[in-house]
């Protein structure tokens, strides 16, 4: 079976929002280095560490902010942020510009899978996913296949 959607854009703002998302919740850790500099309080007592410590991961988050509203903004990426038809299948996502243009990803290129509220959204690296709302399937059954060969690929459980 063959899953064909609906033609679908990627909003910019959507983009930079789940990125930011997914790299905050992957690097988790960085906030641990914040409250480590905090503690330094307790060493030599000043409101300043805490600043400090503010302003150092209010820096990363701006960081990451920045780069992934700059992938907005490159010609290369354009593509990306295109509205794009898919044909999914067990073998490959087929990412369709139109009948003629288009790109597959094969599973493996994978690394991870989400069921949100409202998408699936399929991982490739930490600035690259695709964003698939349940919308954009033509009925139940799609999202229920689609469901089902990403547990048989162990993407989610």
């Amino acid at each position: 079976m063959i899953i064909k959607t609906k033609k679908y854009q990627l909003p910019t703002s959507t983009y930079i929002k789940m990125g930011l998302t997914s790299v905050l919740k992957e690097q988790w850790w960085v906030i641990l280095i914040a409250l480590a500099i905090c503690c330094g309080y307790f060493w030599i007592p000043s409101i300043w560490w805490i600043i400090g410590a503010i302003i150092a991961y209010g820096l990363y988050v701006l960081f990451w902010a920045i780069q992934f509203t700059g992938v907005t903004q490159m010609e290369q990426n354009k593509v990306i942020f295109d509205k794009m038809a898919y044909e999914i299948d067990s073998r490959q996502i087929l990412m369709k510009i139109n009948t003629k243009q288009g790109m597959p990803v094969q599973w493996n290129m994978i690394k991870k899978a989400e069921m949100g509220k409202d998408a699936f959204i399929l991982y490739m690296s930490k600035a690259q996913f695709i964003h698939l709302p349940y919308k954009i399937f033509n009925s139940e059954n799609e999202k229920k296949f689609l469901e089902t060969i990403l547990k048989r690929k162990e993407l989610i459980k």
